[in-house]
């Protein structure tokens, strides 16, 4: 009895954590909205001109660049999953999901955001005017400062393109007052210093002892330089404050705007409306039953495996779905359809934590009956916790290198995953073990070791059992098999090309003013039945309907004229252009870049945590997952868009997680066996991990047969993504990255992970 009292406290405190985290979800996800996409809600459509200067031309060039600091702008605005595309030579349409103040979005986008420092040379004469634009900084000029009292500046000594980020911060000392913290880049902080260092021999109350800093021909702030700065000295240190009693919002915004970076040339508003979603209701409706159906299913297949603990489970993955759900919210997430989508497979996903800690039971049951149950689940939950442990951490990190170096949809799509993976660890080692520990504890259920499904070894396990298959004999074969299907998929993008869709192409966009409103759901149905199922239809809150497609010849956009005519009795084309891909290439680089991070990063945390061989073989398991997913999408001739990229993602995730199981079983066998040949280690790891990964993928492929079936044309090709990457997945984990760490293995002149011989000869031996 003494022995239990310890225990019990730990459950009622993982119990107490787990209500507390649990309610405060509940509050989140009844009184905060969460903010729809554009696919499923619509939003605002802002559309900017680029207009010349005196200093540059607004030609194509000057517009892409214009787009990227728009882009950047929106990102620092929280807008998650916008879209921002070029429309012709001089136009870029914007489309925010989800905003409060559609008005205030238009006009920091707007801002030309110039920024720049000046020394105050004195006050201006009375008779003196403000100046007008210029066409070279360097000419002195007059400007009202802050307080509205005209000011002559000499030329300017530093730039925006000088400063290295900019940040809001509350003063300390106040509490309640605002500034912006800039920090300077390269020559920028040894020019600040100059700057300062000039003013500061001026003596104290005279206006020549003040630095301009103005934005946009505006002085925001005219600071004097502080006694305690020495003349010619300067303020070092490469930073300085930009005070001007700012509100939280307007420091915020000033921020913002520093940090994405000037215009290349203006920009002006030319429309401003709402629009509708880019999905039907009824695919929508069909994409929730398909979430609804298949997480059912998944529910019950994992009931029916593992009985009684099973259905805690279940209990705790609705569970995890109200954390997941509640954070999203919580952070102003956006979702979208295929984010969703992604969501409910992650219930599916999450459940391989549970059926980690449900095998590692079982063995242990099988091993001690004599300790009970509740010593077999104790024992299940610490030994399976490294292998969720190294998973989770290995997919955090590729989530936190996606959300520091990408940018847009990749970004988000780094939030959703790190979310899900917390609210994954969350839910296993603490939800469901508190539910687990409280049923097994029951004297009923303690006379009844078979209704828990722990007394229960399984039938794959049963059936392994009874073969032995020795899987890594023909590891050689195996590696030629997934060497022969890399080609084929290669082969596939060599010769059938990739399909890029409209966000990585652009297209073409047309827009029809009707003489009666037309049902966005009637016009896709008659443009896919006219050979376009790709078209993206949109309502506008004006009465237009815009139809955005990829690159169509004369004769497909007479096709468009037609079938819009012949729905809405006549229409009138208002706008028919060219547009830019939503996807530029700024942020298809800053997606590679992260990307290739997260893989050197994974890398290097496997060859820490195991051995390099273990992490390069995971790494090039992946690397096969990732080309034989895009290989079938070419020989299909399915589209490489944006949900494809969301679905790679996710599929790539899974084959570092698959990996990282059956090494982590590998290394524990290795530890207490130092004379087994390592290729038996592995075969044997092999078949005690099979059952859990048939289970997981079983899982996850009742939810994705679901969406594939039911889920209507919008999530078919996602779910058939990930499907595939789940069947390539979970074959590589077994027959590419152990066959291949058994081979590196062999050839490293290194003992095994975790075995430390007596002597060299054992190491080789043992090897």
């Amino acid at each position: 009895m003494p022995l239990e009292a310890p225990l019990t406290r730990a459950i009622r405190v993982r119990a107490f954590f787990a209500l507390a985290v649990l309610a405060l979800s509940l509050y989140i996800t009844l009184t905060v909205p969460v903010r729809l996409g554009l696919d499923l809600r619509g939003g605002t459509q802002i559309v900017l001109e680029t207009r010349d200067s005196p200093t540059a031309k607004a030609d194509s060039e000057a517009t892409d660049r214009t787009l990227e600091v728009l882009r950047h702008r929106i990102d620092a605005l929280g807008v998650a999953e916008p879209s921002i595309a070029r429309s012709g030579d001089n136009r870029i349409i914007v489309e925010l999901p989800g905003i409060q103040d559609p008005r205030e979005a238009a006009d920091v986008l707007g801002r030309t955001a110039q920024l720049a420092f000046h020394p105050v040379l004195g006050i201006a004469d009375a008779d003196e005017t403000s100046r007008k634009p210029l066409p070279k900084q360097s000419a002195e000029l007059v400007l009202p400062d802050e307080s509205g009292q005209p000011v002559r500046l000499g030329p300017s000594a530093l730039t925006g393109a000088d400063v290295e980020s900019a940040e809001a911060r509350i003063d300390q000392q106040s509490g309640v007052g605002w500034y912006v913290g800039v920090d300077f880049k390269g020559a920028g902080g040894d020019a600040w210093a100059r700057l300062t260092g000039e003013a500061a021999c001026r003596p104290a109350g005279d206006p020549a002892r003040r630095v301009a800093i103005v934005l946009d021909d505006k002085v925001i702030s005219s600071p004097q330089v502080n006694s305690s700065v020495a003349c010619r000295t300067g303020i070092a240190g490469g930073s300085t404050q930009i005070t001007g009693s700012f509100s939280r919002d307007e420091a915020r915004e000033l921020g913002l705007l520093i940090n994405g970076g000037a215009l290349p040339v203006p920009v002006e508003t030319v429309e401003q409306r709402t629009v509708g979603p880019t999905l039907g209701a009824s695919a929508i409706e069909a994409s929730a039953r398909a979430a609804v159906i298949g997480t059912a299913l998944t529910s019950l297949f994992i009931i029916a495996v593992y009985r009684l603990l099973g259905a805690l489970a279940a209990v705790a993955l609705a569970c995890y779905g109200v954390i997941s759900y509640a954070a999203l919210a919580a952070l102003g997430a956006t979702l979208t359809l295929p984010g969703l989508a992604g969501f409910v497979l992650a219930i599916g996903m999450a459940v391989d934590a549970n059926v980690l800690v449900f095998e590692r039971a079982r063995e242990e049951y099988a091993a001690r009956q004599s300790k009970g149950l509740r010593a077999a689940l104790t024992a299940g939950f610490r030994n399976a916790f490294s292998a969720i442990a190294d998973s989770n951490i290995t997919t955090l990190i590729a989530a936190g290198l996606l959300f520091f170096l990408a940018s847009g949809p990749v970004r988000g799509f780094g939030v959703t995953l790190g979310i899900g993976v917390l609210a994954s660890m969350l839910s296993a080692l603490v939800i469901t073990r508190v539910l687990a520990d409280y049923a097994v504890a029951r004297r009923s259920v303690r006379r009844r070791p078979r209704l828990t499904g722990i007394a229960d070894t399984g039938k794959v396990r049963d059936w392994l059992v009874r073969r032995n298959p020795d899987l890594m004999r023909r590891r050689r074969t195996w590696l030629a098999a997934s060497a022969a299907a890399l080609v084929l998929a290669t082969s596939g993008i060599a010769l059938r090309g990739l399909d890029f869709g409209v966000e990585f192409t652009g297209g073409r966009l047309m827009e029809y003013s009707t003489s009666t409103p037309v049902d966005a759901d009637r016009a896709r149905d008659a443009l896919a039945d006219a050979g376009l199922p790709r078209a993206v239809v949109q309502t506008s809150g004006d009465g237009d309907l815009s139809v955005r497609t990829d690159q169509l010849s004369n004769a497909e956009a007479a096709k468009v004229d037609r079938t819009i005519g012949d729905l809405a009795g006549s229409a009138d084309k208002i706008r028919d252009e060219l547009i830019g891909p939503s996807l530029g290439d700024e942020l298809r680089r800053g997606a590679l870049i992260a990307l290739a991070s997260a893989l050197a990063a994974q890398l290097l945390y496997l060859a820490v945590r195991f051995r390099w061989t273990f992490g390069t073989s995971a790494v090039a398991a992946m690397a096969h997952d990732a080309l034989i997913l895009v290989g079938v999408f070419a020989w299909l001739g399915k589209p490489i868009d944006g949900v494809f990229l969301a679905a790679l993602l996710t599929v790539i995730g899974y084959s570092v997680n698959d990996s990282v199981v059956v090494f982590d079983r590998i290394r524990e066998l290795s530890a207490g066996d130092r004379k087994t040949p390592f290729s038996r280690l592995a075969n044997t790891a092999i078949l005690q991990t099979l059952p859990r990964t048939v289970n997981t993928g079983m899982g996850a492929v009742f939810i994705l047969s679901a969406l594939t079936l039911l889920g209507g044309d919008s999530l078919t090709d996602f779910a058939l993504a990930l499907l595939i990457g789940i069947v390539v997945g979970t074959y590589s984990s077994m027959f590419t990255a152990a066959p291949l760490a058994i081979e590196l293995q062999a050839r490293s002149t290194a003992p095994p992970p975790d075995v430390k011989p007596r002597s060299a000869q054992r190491g080789a031996a043992a090897i």
